[in-house]
């Protein structure tokens, strides 16, 4: 409109001009019409703000008993459902068939091949199969029913875990690397009797525990791969099946059970912690707690993000954490697709070009390595200036609500990097850690998208924050969702008091857990008598009304002189030095310093290296003293320009050149420190370093 009526006016204008005094000359007639036109076109086709739902600056509001609550719910009541249809798991998985008019549902490939897709109806009728199969074998249709799931993410996944929902049996997630122990320990505490799992190797490893009279109770395994009849025949010996997940399907569909759906508030999932420390922890969910934490998302995001059935989610977290399966809810529920990367993360991104997802979710590990290869790939002045200016000009964009892939600095810059991951991302939630506001800036000028941030833990299903829709500042995890609200508790030890906003982060609400199984100690520990559950994370109401996470209250420990110390809030800190991938952060009572253990970032230490004169393999660098003191120097740094007090400063530091993982037992399969295990693995490298520092 602005547009149109800016040329009817010029050309007004123009003509006017050309009547009153003497006549122009055509060149000139056609470069003022010519430019005109130009920024008539310029109007009607520049970027329009999106305006935020919110006053962004009054965010969250007070409600009674000292809690806080989304500014956009105009009531107290708690949101369950987004979907009048979609009330329980099942019911999503149902109306996601409606909707898309049996469209693609789950997408798979194999190595250079295009993606292959099973329809809504046909996940729907083989999990009927399935769920009949195991009905036939004797297990009962009812929340006391429990299966365990033991696989990488694939298509055979979701169709067990809809085959528990379609006959109200409960889904129990087995992490892939959850380690020999933690498996026997969640078959016993969950008295699990059949487990759905993916290779022959898993199969036999169940069937070793089972010989040594570990987990006596096990009697059926559904294999997904192939295997061979030995192990089939090894099982018969110690009294366990062993069926391959055709042969079951063909079971269940020629002794076909019609469905016994549950209701919202029966048990779903029961999603074990993985745990920094100790045994596992099941977490009992109910479909109304998941359904409730994937519509307050809808909720959140409605304005500025719709889900359609021609939408499509990468999967790739594991599908034993909350956060990847509230994803799925969300896009099943909206009809959209689901596609699943070919097992290896170094195929991901070969995986993601081929897919082209609409929605990705992600952790800031895989953030921060986008992050880092794109800054380490200016490598000469110029480029460095033209990235700079880039992300300045595209960033100014997002505070004024513009958010686009068409830019020129699109073009020139963040093409690539668009395309890497495969060019039609339409948002972008990370969640899982924190991540830190130099990439998260980064991410929301370079990916010409929406880039939210969630938090939140499995007892509350997945999140509790998220941030809203137009806000671009960084430092904070946003708001109380619409499905629960958030309060600070005082915590006295550590001087945090809620009449000061900050304290301990508490949640109540319908997404809220119902305890864990068979362990009131714990559970008693979690959730108080009001029902708030307490999350042992330290958090501060900002003057906007969105939440910032500043602390740890689990995992703290006093150093010799009397000291509070929340080692992952230093970790947050040391984080950003450039030269430092991980880091775990160890002190002890009897001592009164702290001391770490780093792994260099094994791109930047070379260059790193190189400006103190120092040459080598990657190694020979992680041994070298000058290095060591150099990255000890640029922590130091880091630590004050971060806030960190004196006695939060580490003082001397240990190089690794492996990285912590999964796979070697020192991060949890939600990638979080495990302490006691790094305690271990590092002891003789930590005696050291306080021996050298002669405390």
């Amino acid at each position: 409109f602005l547009g149109l009526h800016f040329l009817l006016l010029f050309t007004k204008m123009l003509f006017i001009f050309n009547f009153l005094f003497s006549p122009l000359p055509t060149p000139a007639l056609i470069c003022l019409l010519t430019c005109g036109v130009a920024i008539f076109l310029w109007l009607i086709n520049r970027p329009r703000p999106v305006l935020p739902a919110v006053d962004l600056n009054h965010q969250s509001l007070g409600i009674e008993g000292g809690a806080r609550k989304n500014a956009r719910e105009k009531s107290n009541e708690l949101l369950s459902y987004y979907f009048s249809d979609a009330k329980t798991m099942y019911e999503v998985f149902k109306r996601g068939l409606a909707v898309s008019d049996n469209g693609p549902c789950l997408g798979y490939r194999k190595p250079n091949q295009p993606y292959r897709w099973l329809s809504y109806k046909q996940v729907s009728d083989r999990a009927e199969y399935l769920g009949s199969c195991l009905l036939y074998k004797g297990y009962k249709p009812s929340p006391d029913q429990f299966v365990g799931i033991f696989a990488q993410n694939r298509p055979e996944w979701i169709i067990s875990e809809l085959a528990c929902y379609t006959y109200s049996m409960v889904a129990v997630p087995l992490y892939d690397t959850l380690g020999a122990e933690a498996v026997i320990y969640i078959i016993n505490k969950a008295d699990i009797a059949m487990v759905i799992c993916d290779t022959p190797q898993k199969a036999s490893v169940l069937l070793e525990n089972v010989e040594k009279g570990l987990t006596p109770g096990l009697k059926l395994i559904i294999l997904m791969n192939p295997f061979e009849d030995d192990l089939k025949q090894r099982g018969e010996k110690i009294g366990v099946e062993l069926l391959s997940f055709l042969d079951a399907e063909n079971i269940g569909k020629e002794n076909f059970r019609k469905p016994v759906p549950p209701e919202p508030e029966d048990l779903g999932i029961v999603c074990f912690t993985s745990g920094t420390t100790g045994d596992p922890k099941g977490a009992m969910l109910t479909h109304q707690n998941v359904v409730s934490n994937a519509s307050a998302f809808l909720r959140c995001v409605e304005e500025s993000f719709a889900p359609t059935p021609e939408d499509v989610s990468i999967s790739y977290l594991p599908l034993a954490h909350m956060f990847e399966r509230v994803v799925q809810i969300v896009v099943y529920s909206c009809g959209a697709k689901v596609g699943f990367f070919q097992g290896d993360i170094r195929l991901l991104p070969d995986d993601m070009k081929t897919l082209k997802p609409t929605l990705f979710p992600v952790v800031p590990r895989l953030l921060n390595r986008i992050y880092d290869k794109v800054q380490n790939s200016a490598k000469t002045p110029l480029k460095k200036f033209m990235l700079k200016m880039a992300i300045s000009s595209k960033f100014n964009e997002v505070k004024r609500g513009i958010i686009r892939r068409d830019s020129l600095w699109d073009k020139l810059i963040f093409a690539k990097i668009q395309d890497s991951l495969g060019g039609k991302v339409r948002i972008m939630v990370t969640g899982a850690a924190p991540i830190s506001s130099p990439v998260l800036e980064f991410l929301r000028a370079a990916m010409g998208c929406p880039v939210f941030e969630a938090y939140g833990q499995t007892e509350c299903t997945a999140g509790c924050t998220f941030t809203l829709p137009g806000d671009w500042k960084t430092g904070h995890v946003g708001v109380p969702l619409a499905c629960n609200h958030v309060k600070l508790e005082d915590v006295p030890d550590m001087n945090y008091f809620s009449v000061n906003g900050e304290g301990e982060i508490c949640i109540k609400g319908v997404n809220v857990f119902k305890g864990y199984l068979k362990d009131p100690e714990k559970t008693a520990e979690a959730l108080d008598k009001d029902g708030w559950l307490h999350t042992g994370d330290i958090g501060r109401w900002l003057p906007n009304g969105t939440l910032k996470i500043t602390d740890r209250k689990k995992n703290i420990f006093k150093l010799a002189q009397g000291e509070y110390i929340a080692p992952e809030k230093i970790e947050n800190v040391y984080s950003r030095s450039g030269p430092v991938q991980q880091i775990f952060v160890h002190g002890e009572s009897l001592r009164s310093s702290l001391v770490a253990v780093v792994v260099p970032d094994s791109e930047v230490l070379p260059t790193f290296a190189a400006k103190l004169g120092v040459k080598g393999s990657f190694e020979e660098l992680c041994q070298n003293q000058i290095v060591k003191e150099a990255i000890l120097e640029d922590l130091q740094k880091v630590g004050k320009e971060g806030g960190l007090k004196s006695f939060e400063q580490v003082k001397s530091i240990y190089l690794h050149p492996d990285p912590f993982s999964i796979e070697n037992g020192l991060l949890t399969p939600t990638l979080k420190a495990k302490r006691g295990e790094l305690s271990k693995y590092f002891q003789t490298q930590i005696n050291s370093l306080y021996e050298s520092m002669q405390e």
